[in-house]
């Protein structure tokens, strides 16, 4: 049992930094080039979101390393929540 629970604590699964979101019309999007802003609705200073399976499992900040960006996490959810947006089918009201 341990070994199964040790390769499953290997997987890798992809987690998501979300900026913003933004809707805009298919003509505008059709217009988008390179060089093309698109804003967003959100503050520079705002806190940014960490997705897993599109459910926000935790918040932070952007951060400089080296030449990469990170993020400085401020706030992560309890080990039931992280567990239970492995499954995209749960509800989120139980």
């Amino acid at each position: 049992m341990a070994a199964s629970l040790d390769a499953i604590l290997q997987l890798e699964v992809p987690l998501i930094v979300q900026i913003g979101r933004h809707t805009m019309p298919i003509g505008q999007i059709k217009r988008l080039q390179p060089g093309s802003i698109i804003e967003l609705p959100k503050d520079s200073r705002d806190e940014l979101d960490i997705l897993l399976n599109d459910k926000v499992i935790g918040r932070g900040r952007a951060v400089k390393v080296s030449e990469n960006f990170g993020i400085r996490l401020s706030s992560v959810g309890n080990l039931d929540e992280r567990v239970d947006a492995f499954d995209r089918n749960a509800d989120p009201g139980s």
